[in-house]
């Protein structure tokens, strides 16, 4: 499902990170970042909602408004219950929409957004993507501290959050366009290769992207996805030229761009529901309003699953959602 849009804007974005991230190639582009896990807080689930309350914060000082001039709050993470994100709203008092669909959440509540402000049911919304390392790899796999190796094709969760504020108004980046991804399970079962795991579910969306609006890949000047990592990036170009004949030659993956993996242990690259953002609306939106890049196909992907399914040995399915942005 494929919506065109005429009059939605991303105005404004604001960038918080971890550590790694602050010590990642990336590092200058980002508004916040900390030099620990815990930004001052008692666990990694109350640092990551102390992240998304920050990260809200510098957006709403960047556009001078206040909380209450808010229609809408879209947010989502990967803790249980997204329940980093609802601590948060509790916090902010905005009408929210909590959403699940893993690391493309991110997408996902720029099309809810997208659709709201296009069709007038608001003047404005306000999405946040988090993630938190740690968080993260207790509840998906095992804490930290056990000190368990690792398969080189396994990814590294990011630890950040970025927003966006959404609305009519003529400035920023445009929201052109954007596709509701389905669900596709490519029978892959490894928990420690998400880029085997999504990258079918990424080539379903860009197929359909360029179908249901009747264009070639070459329309972008970038194709941009979320956290497939160096293995999964290279899977889903494969895919992509055999099964559709299409070659991603203007292309890139987020997770293989916000850490050093010469100098940093991120296995494959970068993860999590904080990684496609943080490097879009950092390092990508500011090549875009400089002119390196006109129009960007941000392609978030997802994988669908939790640690009951995976120690049932279940195949893990996947979603991924596209959002075409425009430089104006």
């Amino acid at each position: 499902m494929t919506f065109s849009y005429d009059n939605v804007y991303i105005n404004e974005t604001s960038t918080i990170t971890g550590p790694y991230e602050k010590n990642g190639p990336l590092n200058h582009y980002f508004d916040k970042s900390y030099d620990d896990l815990y930004f001052g807080a008692k666990t990694w689930e109350q640092a990551e909602t102390k992240l998304i309350e920050e990260s809200v914060d510098i957006l709403l000082d960047k556009i001078n408004k206040t909380k209450d001039l808010i229609n809408v709050h879209i947010g989502g993470d990967l803790s249980n219950q997204i329940s980093s994100t609802n601590y948060a709203a509790s916090y902010f008092s905005i009408p929210f929409l909590g959403i699940y669909n893993a690391c493309a959440s991110s997408c996902e509540s720029l099309i809810i957004a997208s659709t709201l402000i296009e069709k007038g049911f608001v003047k404005n919304a306000i999405c946040t993507s988090s993630s938190h390392n740690n968080a993260a790899e207790k509840q998906f796999r095992y804490p930290v501290e056990y000190g368990g190796p690792k398969r080189k094709t396994t990814t590294f969760t990011t630890t950040g959050c970025a927003s966006a504020y959404l609305s009519y108004d003529k400035k920023g980046i445009k929201i052109e366009s954007s596709t509701i991804g389905k669900v596709v399970d490519s029978g892959t079962s490894d928990v420690y290769h998400m880029g085997a795991v999504m990258s079918k579910a990424a080539a379903d969306t860009i197929k359909k992207h360029l179908k249901d609006l009747k264009r070639d890949i070459n329309y972008y000047d970038l194709v941009l996805t979320g956290d497939l990592g160096i293995y999964g990036k290279e899977i889903l170009k494969e895919y992509m030229d055999i099964e559709y004949g299409i070659e991603l030659n203007n292309y890139d993956d987020t997770a293989c761009m916000i850490f050093d993996r010469e100098k940093q242990p991120v296995y494959a690259g970068g993860s999590g529901v904080s990684c496609a953002p943080l490097v879009t609306y950092s390092y990508i939106f500011e090549k875009m309003k400089k002119g390196k890049y006109k129009k960007v196909l941000l392609v978030a992907t997802g994988a669908l699953m939790s640690p009951t399914n995976v120690n049932q040995k279940q195949t893990i399915p996947a979603i991924a959602h596209a959002v075409s942005l425009e430089a104006i």
